[in-house]
């Protein structure tokens, strides 16, 4: 009876302590960071998987029984884990939801590759210095217009080898982007009837899609400029392969009605997982609201917690660079409490 009585006192101790810590130092971390889980101190002697302090299934199960298995561990770095599932700063690469004017057809307004990133002017600086945020220590930002309109996105096509213009690009925007990009990146104008590019050519860094009825010159200077391999296609039925499917080098978003074999003859030519999603909370014109590159993507602020989940897990984001901030923390944690 005194081995009950004195395990019950011991149970109970732990447990608290826990909750306090849990409160102390969680409430601490969900000002800065985000929501924050620690797991702590009790558990079953038979079972080496770790509980929340303040989940009491076992004892609900049967409490005396389950009592006498368990036992509290001290509180020591193999007890803590320290869990930050919407912890977003830059180095932790995930979706930023943005509008543009009240518009959530971001994709409309800007232009985002491996090498360079192209926004819209005339745009709220909150619009710009987003992307800058994100972007500017790694790639530049290049404010512009393209045939004296705003609407980058839909006219123009590149990766991060070169950028294709249409032909009623004026001299003093392709001088200034130019001079503004990477020296490494080709910007060519070309001369072809179909002058919404970005609606007609869709790429990564190694394969584009096209519409079926772009000029065969527009197709060779697609291969040279951009250095990729191009196939004509449909996405859903849809010739603007550039407004219903977006992808990078690491995976692709593609038009709802897509069919299982058109999604497994996409993924086989462009050798990227491919899902059939939507953006701005079921919008099928994907490539008008999201605009992605191989760690990063910006989406309009309409879009869902479904489907930005959707566009982290296919475009691999969370996989695209360690998380330097989140290891520093768990050791600063740990350093904290051993």
């Amino acid at each position: 009876m005194a081995a009950y009585c004195l395990s019950v006192v011991v149970f109970h101790f732990g447990r608290h302590l826990a909750r306090l810590i849990d409160l102390l130092v969680g409430g601490l971390l969900v000002g800065h960071f985000g929501v924050f889980y620690l797991y702590f101190a009790v558990k079953p002697s038979r079972a080496p998987r770790f509980h929340r302090a303040s989940d009491s299934t076992a004892l609900r199960r049967d409490p005396v029984q389950q009592l006498s298995h368990l036992r509290v561990q001290p509180f020591s770095a193999a007890n803590l884990i320290v869990f930050a599932p919407h912890l977003a700063p830059s180095s932790l690469t995930m979706a930023t939801r943005l509008q543009y004017e009240n518009n959530c057809d971001i994709g409309v307004f800007s232009k985002l590759t491996n090498a360079y990133c192209l926004v819209a002017i005339g745009g709220s600086e909150n619009f710009y210095s987003t992307f800058e945020a994100e972007l500017a220590d790694v790639i530049p930002v290049i404010k512009t217009s393209i045939s004296g309109t705003r609407i980058i996105g839909r006219l123009c096509a590149g990766n991060k080898n070169g950028l294709l213009l249409p032909h009623n690009t004026t001299d003093q925007e392709l001088q200034h982007l130019r001079n503004s990009l990477p020296d490494s990146v080709v910007v060519q104008r070309i001369e072809e009837r179909l002058s919404a590019l970005g609606n007609c050519i869709a790429c990564n860094d190694h394969v584009a899609l096209t519409h079926p009825d772009l000029d065969k010159e527009t197709e060779e200077m697609i291969a040279d400029v951009l250095g990729v391999e191009v196939f004509r296609q449909t996405v859903a039925g849809n010739i603007l392969v550039g407004s219903y499917c977006t992808f990078s080098n690491r995976g692709g978003l593609v038009h709802p009605h897509t069919s299982i074999e058109d999604l497994d003859e996409l993924s086989t030519l462009l050798q990227v997982p491919l899902v059939a999603g939507t953006v701005n909370r079921g919008s099928e014109v994907v490539a008008a609201g999201l605009t992605v590159n191989d760690w990063t993507a910006f989406c309009g602020s309409d879009t869902t917690a479904t489907e930005l989940s959707v566009i982290e897990n296919v475009f691999k984001l969370r996989e695209a660079q360690p998380s330097a901030i989140v290891d520093e923390m768990r050791k600063s944690l740990i350093d904290t409490y051993v």
